[in-house]
């Protein structure tokens, strides 16, 4: 959508040049100021790149403005040559190198500010809305992938929660396949589209990901869905990995509750 729009005010530029000089050429008179629309051209072309085309959309202004001068009969030709050409030259540059450089300053602090709103601000993680984003972008492809939920298990008390959470999330970041997503979707709570052909790739990229997280000393639980296995729109898979989450994570208490409980023979 920008390119297309830096592509419009481009060619903007170019009609509008063409335009300006086609009447300056033939319809100009002494005092008119045909000229000066040639500033509407300078200013598209510097919004749709930056300074350096803006000050060569002004050079190239200046040059039409002369050759106009040349062409047109009630302007005398030795009007090229003269200051005020001179200062048409260094008011088109300088004005095609301001408004270049504020438009690209201006798509700098945009991109910085739509990374910003992209980007969880604790985990540095893409955000819910890029999640969702990207797995209709994977349901639109209509090819096998796998959702994985994982889950913070409870924290003990005195540990920093926000400090946890910045560890699991860089460790699930860079034990990942290129190609696979991770975003935070909640409090504790972090989701990874990965490439899986069944629900059976999926839950073995999860237990993976348990395993690693266990092994640095964080208890993490994780439940997954395959497309189209397990469901064939975003809520159906969220559901299901939800599902074998929390399915997963009572057997885990139930597990521990029975070897914490004291033996018969101990009694």
């Amino acid at each position: 959508m920008r390119d297309r729009l830096r592509h419009v005010l481009l060619i903007a530029a170019a009609l509008t040049g063409i335009a300006v000089f086609s009447a300056f050429a033939l319809y100009e008179k002494p005092g008119l100021g045909l000229g000066h629309f040639f500033y509407v051209s300078i200013i598209l072309a510097a919004l749709a790149t930056g300074p350096a085309v803006g000050a060569g959309g002004a050079v190239i202004a200046t040059a039409m403005f002369a050759a106009g001068v040349i062409i047109n009969s009630d302007i005398p030709s030795s009007d090229v040559l003269t200051t005020s050409t001179g200062i048409r030259f260094v008011t088109f540059v300088t004005v095609g190198i301001v408004t270049g450089y504020f438009a690209k300053r201006n798509r700098t602090l945009l991109a910085e500010l739509r990374l910003l709103a992209d980007r969880d601000a604790l985990t540095g993680l893409p955000n819910t809305r890029v999640f969702e984003r990207a797995i209709g972008e994977r349901l639109g492809h209509e090819q096998p992938f796998g959702l994985i939920v994982g889950c913070v298990d409870e924290l003990a008390s005195g540990i920093d929660a926000d400090d946890v959470l910045r560890q699991v999330a860089s460790r699930m970041l860079h034990s990942l396949p290129p190609g696979d997503e991770v975003a935070r979707i909640g409090d504790d709570s972090s989701a990874v589209l990965t490439y899986a052909g069944s629900a059976g790739d999926a839950g073995k990229t999860a237990t993976h990901l348990q395993a690693l997280l266990a092994a640095d000393g964080f208890a993490v639980t994780f439940g997954w869905a395959a497309y189209p296995q397990d469901g064939s729109n975003a809520l159906s898979l969220y559901r299901a990995a939800d599902e074998r989450l929390y399915a997963r994570r009572i057997i885990h208490r139930q597990t521990t509750v029975v070897a914490l409980r004291p033996s018969a023979t101990s009694a």
